[in-house]
């Protein structure tokens, strides 16, 4: 008897990949709060003041389109696969998919690059509506850069929320990432701009995953206020530390459940 072929690994990735995202796109809850919700934040924070200029020459507008843009992406990152990792757990998917064929390292990829699609579209979305309402142009270079940039850099927010889902449950998951997420935020300046923060905040940004996130997008509208590779040094020790966190809350869930 012969057996049945077995997909590749890619073709798994595919299907899986398919998968999420049309299981995210399907749930309200995720997909118009992620792409929506920062550009609630843009029309309150960002478009009174879109038409005005820095002292640096800089327009407001595109700085705050930058920042919001980085909060886009760790929002899709943090809430939404923080979380959703947090459900799945709850409702013992991840038992499921170990009884199928599916490798776990598949799985987690999927959830990556479904991540990342989401990101994708929360940032044109928000971009779009920046230059459309707000009369914000930049070059469609500049554009690009900013996009590739969040998205590349996203890892340490990638892992964040992979810990705080394998970290907490399925109730606990909402206020974690609530007390974690929306303090980074604020406290790096995507918000409110950092030399209009308190003293002591203004102390602490420059030691924030956030605060070098944000400097990938404001450096390449010329506002950046460190050079590309400390930011991006940063970064890296943030994913270490973030994935560390992740592996071994997936190892703890791993021995208890399986072993």
């Amino acid at each position: 008897m012969t057996r049945p072929a077995a997909a590749s690994l890619l073709q798994m990735l595919l299907a899986q990949t398919r998968s999420e995202l049309l299981m995210r796109w399907r749930v309200p809850a995720f997909s118009v709060t992620n792409l929506a919700l920062p550009i609630v934040f843009f029309i309150f924070f960002g478009l009174p003041v879109a038409h005005l200029r820095r002292a640096d020459g800089v327009s407001v507008g595109a700085y705050l389109l930058a920042s919001f843009g980085a909060y886009a992406v760790g929002n899709v990152m943090v809430y939404g696969f923080g979380i959703g990792v947090a459900n799945e757990r709850g409702m013992k998917v991840d038992r499921l998919m170990r009884a199928s064929p599916l490798p776990p390292l598949v799985f987690m990829l999927a959830k990556v690059l479904t991540a990342l699609v989401f990101a994708l579209i929360a940032l044109v979305l928000l971009i779009g509506f920046g230059v459309v309402a707000g009369g914000i142009h930049q070059t469609p270079a500049v554009w690009a850069t900013i996009i590739t940039r969040l998205l590349a850099g996203s890892l340490p927010f990638i892992a964040l929320g992979f810990a705080i889902g394998y970290w907490s449950g399925p109730n606990a998951a909402p206020a974690v990432a609530n007390l974690i997420y929306l303090p980074l935020s604020f406290a790096s300046g995507l918000f409110v701009p950092v030399n209009q923060l308190p003293g002591f905040v203004q102390t602490i940004a420059p030691y924030l995953p956030s605060y070098h996130y944000a400097q990938l997008a404001w450096s390449a509208l010329g506002a950046g206020r460190e050079p590309l590779g400390e930011s991006l040094l940063w970064l890296g020790g943030y994913s270490a530390l973030f994935l560390t966190l992740a592996v071994r809350a997936y190892q703890r869930e791993e021995r208890a459940k399986f072993a």
